[in-house]
């Protein structure tokens, strides 16, 4: 008996927290996200629908996904984690119960939106916000190891789902992988009913944030005097842009690497060990910020993505050509945490924790809000001028302007960080001459 009561105050609940978020990430990323593209030709040609009016429901996912971000703060405020959670479970089982029976295109749409709803409350933004106030230490490389789940969920689907869609002599296989994605998310959502706890037991639910500074977490400054910083602003138009940039040129790579002359199978091989690359890139990531903080990260990613960029308009169908394309497969899946693991890190690093919520889902707002612009403009430029490169240089450029301007905005939050720990500073003194009296 007292063998199983010292085992137990041993044991930290912060790590079934963890196991949780991976497997959150696991199912709705893997599952619901990264395995899209098995569905388009599949649905269009069973259904008759053409590929753009099926890929108006991304548009909606992205719309969604935005919308409720802006108002993460808020819910996950008024209603807490647990039920967002549950929430966005049962909007993923509601999105693959429609994907699987609708008929008309005008149903994906309603499907996209609910997606859109359910990755929201499930992905980045939530999980964010679970090792924010599980993990206080070193949550950067936790983070990076919970997110890093996507590659692998998406592994695993692609492997299970893709033979169900494609069944020999039934065009309709994709609404039977539909249905088993349901199961599997329902299964998940009562997990997480059953499991999830809102915050550590040792937390006070009166204390929302802890005072002092701790690394690289510190108490920050209340969300209303956030709006008031013009360097809040210049982040979101830097996550903006990066998130506009990195997806539209991550969308359009494949066809553009078939479109130099590369060999179907060798551009199937560059996206194969690019994948294999993100899940040590995201592990990689939140290590790198633990040990050497906020500015160094950000400019490795940023100066990563801006060298791909430059490395995709000089592709060619050579053996130069296959190596610069090779090399792309590798950098790109460094530059991809700007989308995800660093969106949590610029909100708790550049604002603290007291406005954190808040900041998270204007972020991740922000960056989706840039997905929906990016391959749109990357395929503009391509019908306008036959080839992906102008656009390219376009992104590089851009890339440029956000690591000049992130500078600033780093420098302003560290002016910012050393004057609030100067005033609690300020404020201990006057409380220990008090106590003294």
């Amino acid at each position: 008996m007292k063998g199983n009561r010292e085992l137990n105050k041993k044991f930290d609940y912060k790590w079934v927290m963890v196991g949780l978020s991976f497997l959150m990430v696991f199912v709705a990323l893997g599952f619901c996200s990264t395995s899209r593209s098995l569905y388009i030709s599949p649905i269009c040609d069973a259904l008759g629908i053409t590929r753009s009016a099926f890929s108006i429901n991304d548009s909606c996912r992205y719309i969604a996904t935005s919308v409720a971000n802006l108002f993460f703060g808020t819910l996950a405020l008024k209603f807490g984690l647990k039920k967002l959670v549950i929430l966005g479970f049962s909007c993923l089982t509601i999105s693959m119960i429609l994907y699987a029976i609708g008929n008309k295109v005008y149903v994906f749409y309603i499907a996209g939106a609910f997606l859109g709803l359910g990755l929201a409350w499930t992905t980045t933004t939530i999980v964010g916000a679970v090792i924010s106030r599980w993990c206080p230490d070193n949550q950067g490389t936790i983070m990076g190891f919970v997110l890093a789940a996507n590659g692998l969920g998406g592994a695993l689907a692609m492997q299970i789902l893709s033979p169900i869609i494609n069944m020999e002599g039934n065009p309709f296989g994709y609404r039977y992988s539909y249905a088993l994605v349901a199961i599997i998310l329902a299964v998940c959502g009562i997990i997480m009913a059953i499991f999830f706890k809102e915050k550590p037991k040792h937390q006070d639910p009166k204390v929302k944030v802890n005072k002092k500074v701790r690394g690289n977490i510190w108490a920050g400054i209340p969300f209303n005097a956030v709006l008031k910083k013009g360097y809040f602003y210049c982040a979101i138009v830097c996550i903006f842009f990066t998130g506009m940039v990195i997806q539209g040129m991550y969308g359009v790579a494949a066809p553009h690497l078939r479109d130099c002359g590369l060999d179907p199978a060798y551009v199937a091989t560059v996206l194969s060990i690019s994948s294999i690359c993100l899940t040590l890139f995201k592990f990689l990531t939140g290590f790198i910020y633990d040990k050497c903080g906020l500015k160094i990260t950000a400019n490795t990613l940023l100066a990563a993505s801006a060298v791909v960029l430059i490395l995709l308009a000089n592709v060619s169908n050579s053996a130069t050509g296959r190596i610069i394309a090779m090399i792309y497969g590798i950098l790109i899946s460094l530059a991809m945490p700007l989308e995800t693991i660093m969106l949590p890190i610029y909100a708790h690093d550049l604002f603290g924790e007291k406005a954190y919520f808040n900041t998270m889902g204007i972020f991740s707002a922000s960056c989706t809000a840039g997905f929906a612009f990016g391959a749109p403009l990357m395929n503009v430029c391509y019908d306008i001028l036959g080839s992906y490169n102008n656009a390219f240089y376009v992104g590089f450029g851009l890339i440029i302007f956000v690591i000049v301007l992130m500078q600033w905005v780093i420098r302003c939050s560290k002016k910012e960080r050393e004057l609030v720990l100067e005033a609690e500073l300020k404020a201990d003194e006057i409380d220990i001459v008090k106590e003294a009296k």
